[in-house]
């Protein structure tokens, strides 16, 4: 039977608030903890060039495959109960990959944190529609820039972590602490949990969400622009360095994109309240993001600090789409299924990044060709961004 939670004391909100914000910053420690020791794990573990090359991809496949279908596990234990779930799914993972010596194993445990994280990435929305629908753009910018920020802590901590325990199976292993925390505000939770489906009686199956056009204008949106920052993760700092840029710089400025990201997510809701059902922010993300991969392709050595910045202020609309599957939507259970197909798919299609830019690298020997072709991907994100600014909702694009 369908349950809704209580309505919330202030302190209540302000527990959900940080419970959220805590389950965002655990969502991309175990891609950004693994990156950066990856040259120790690959020597140690004997590890291939191309089963190295399996683990780098295997964040998009399984954020897709997994997130795609998780679906029935939000309507079955509810959100409360998915997200107890997918912590604990995650800290299992981080800490048994650190213990296995073969292969693998490493990469079939890696793929189980993943697919909490996968889960968490599609129940965020849907936990913001519930439990703040008066604060869409505040939740949603706050839990962005969670996400962020975990990412970051992880890729700057991780190494010296790795060096003060011991090695990199501690110091990898040790970010599954965090996720044990985050689970003990969730348990508090459980008593009142919300099924987004099907006793709802507003459940949208997913052959009816297909049908909408804003439903694929945020798969585009969101595809398109998590193409580029996963080509941004694997390539950047190469394509810098092949540019002039020495190796130490290029890969402080993959953390100047990573940086930047997080004022302007948390300056969202102020921006998204001026300029209301206005196409400006999708504009301004698909610009900026053009003249930042523009930059890099002309002159990848005398600017890149501006390159950098202007990369990361094209980011923010990774959290601007997040928030608009809040806004756009009626009902949690509207929100849930439109979550499921736009970062279902659009992290599918967002492997064509990464493997995209290499294989142009490999097929040209050079930078240009992929620099190219990520200046044409920000037109799907500028012109699918006009399509969900317009002031419709997911519900009535089906009728």
């Amino acid at each position: 039977m369908t349950s809704s939670p209580t309505t919330p004391t202030t302190g209540g909100r302000w527990l959900v608030g940080a419970a959220i914000v805590l389950l965002a910053l655990n969502l991309r420690v175990v891609v950004a903890s693994l990156g950066v020791v990856l040259p120790e794990v690959r020597q140690d573990l004997a590890m291939t060039p191309t089963t190295a090359g399996v683990l780098t991809t295997l964040p998009v496949l399984c954020f897709a495959v997994i997130g795609f279908s998780s679906g029935g596990l939000v309507r079955r234990f509810g959100l409360h109960h998915a997200t107890v779930a997918l912590l604990a799914l995650l800290a299992a993972g981080l800490v048994a990959r650190t213990l296995l010596d073969d292969t693998v194993l490493f990469l079939s445990t890696t793929a189980i944190a993943l697919a909490g994280a996968a889960v968490g990435n599609v129940i965020l929305p849907p936990l913001a529609k519930v439990h703040f629908p008066d604060r869409i753009p505040l939740i949603s910018a706050l839990y962005g820039a969670a996400i962020m920020a975990g990412a970051t802590i992880a890729s700057i901590t991780t190494v010296p972590l790795s060096e003060a325990l011991g090695g990199w199976r501690p110091g990898l292993a040790a970010w599954a602490l965090l996720a044990a925390l985050t689970i003990l505000p969730w348990l508090t939770l459980l008593r009142h949990d919300v099924h987004t489906g099907p006793a709802t009686g507003d459940r949208l199956p997913m052959r009816e969400i297909v049908r909408s056009p804003l439903a694929w204008a945020m798969v585009a949106c969101f595809g398109a622009q998590s193409a580029g920052a996963y080509a941004q993760f694997g390539w950047y700092p190469e394509i810098l360095i092949d540019g002039g840029v020495g190796e130490h710089q290029a890969g402080v400025l993959l953390g100047v994109i990573t940086g930047v990201g997080i004022p302007l997510t948390l300056a969202l809701p102020w921006l998204m309240a001026r300029t209301g059902d206005t196409p400006v922010l999708p504009l301004f993300f698909g610009t900026v993001t053009a003249a930042g991969w523009l930059g890099v392709l002309i002159a990848p050595a005398s600017l890149p600090v501006l390159w950098s910045v202007l990369l990361g202020l094209g980011g923010g609309a990774f959290t601007w789409v997040l928030a608009m599957i809040g806004k756009r939507t009626r009902t949690p259970a509207a929100t849930t299924a439109l979550s499921l197909l736009t970062q279902g798919l659009g992290y599918l299609l967002a492997g064509l990044g990464p493997f995209g830019v290499g294989a142009l690298h490999d097929a040209t020997g050079s930078w240009d060709a992929p620099l190219i072709a990520l200046i044409a991907s920000t037109v799907v994100i500028t012109t699918a961004g006009v399509v969900i600014s317009r002031p419709r909702m997911l519900e009535d694009t089906l009728r």
